[in-house]
């Protein structure tokens, strides 16, 4: 009786993690995908050529797996690195993953619900429709001067200020928050503040 149980549970819990997936696509917009190696390597570059203080606050929106998180609370072991996921399975699993390290923390949930004022960098990876929501979100949570890093999609009408190509996925940016805003007027482009 109980091997007959083990296909059955097997079966059950790829149904519940698919549906999870699924789920958390369908709210957000946004696949959970995870950066691939190239590009955490970008990432952390970037945060390194920024000259992040020893102690910041590393906030990854859309924590995912947690491979970056990894890669950041080890490329940077005396900051502290907090990863935000609103899917539940990926979630439970980057706390599987990061359980040993003592300078990350996670948390399960919307990051649009966030409070990440106090970061000295934010990391990010979604998609184009939530990057412009993101902006405005950002806008009014950071403190101006805060580094942020872009996987693959950019921030429209915002200037970056350095940037790493790597592979068919895209760039990876960096900007120091706000950035500059661009207009475009009857063809005739200009910056604001």
């Amino acid at each position: 009786m109980a091997a007959s149980f083990i296909p059955f549970f097997a079966v059950f819990l790829t149904l519940l993690v698919g549906a999870s997936l699924l789920i958390s696509t369908a709210l957000t917009g946004v696949p959970t995908l995870s950066s691939r190696r190239s590009e955490v390597d970008d990432i952390v570059a970037l945060l390194k050529h920024a000259k992040l203080r020893k102690r910041a606050l590393i906030v990854d929106l859309g924590s995912g797996w947690g491979a970056l998180v990894i890669a950041l609370a080890r490329a940077f072991p005396e900051a502290s690195v907090q990863g935000v996921e609103i899917s539940l399975f990926p979630y439970l699993v980057s706390c599987l993953r990061t359980h040993h390290l003592p300078n990350v923390s996670l948390k399960w949930g919307n990051f649009f619900h966030s409070d990440p004022g106090s970061a000295n960098a934010v990391v990010c990876y979604l998609m184009p429709g939530v990057m412009a929501k993101l902006g405005d979100f950002l806008d009014k949570a950071l403190k101006p001067g805060t580094f942020i890093v872009t996987n693959t999609f950019l921030f429209r009408e915002r200037r970056a200020a350095a940037v790493r190509r790597r592979g068919l996925r895209g760039t990876v940016a960096l900007y120091i928050w706000p950035g500059r805003h661009w207009t475009v007027k009857d063809g005739d482009v200009s910056a604001r503040v």
